[in-house]
């Protein structure tokens, strides 16, 4: 069974920067594609970032460069460095794994801007 636990959420000022870490176990998971999404409430969860198993990403159209997702495979961590964000950013954030036949998802992590 894959767990993905989030960490580095919080509030932060409309322009500043955050940046999300997701450590999955166990370290020999096979994962294909990971990534972030988030969802507010009411709202449908949304993708943010993909990061595909040959190695390509993807972004939400609204991301325009401000987002960059990476794996760690020594550390076995996804991150997600968050910059120039928007009150419209704010969201629970959820970490994303593929395997072979299974999604997973971690917790949750909450992201507020506000001034």
């Amino acid at each position: 069974q894959v767990q993905l636990v989030e960490s580095g959420g919080g509030l932060v000022q409309p322009g500043g920067s955050l940046r999300l870490s997701c450590v999955y176990s166990p370290r020999s998971a096979n994962l294909n594609n990971v990534g972030w999404y988030r969802q507010v409430p009411g709202n449908k969860r949304e993708e943010v970032a993909l990061l595909l198993s040959g190695g390509s990403t993807t972004y939400a159209g609204y991301v325009n460069g401000q987002f960059r997702i990476s794996r760690d495979i020594q550390k076995n961590t996804i991150t997600l460095q968050m910059n120039t964000l928007k009150p419209e950013d704010s969201a629970t954030h959820y970490c994303y794994a593929r395997t072979h036949f299974t999604t997973h998802w971690g917790q949750g992590t909450q992201v507020t801007v506000a001034s």
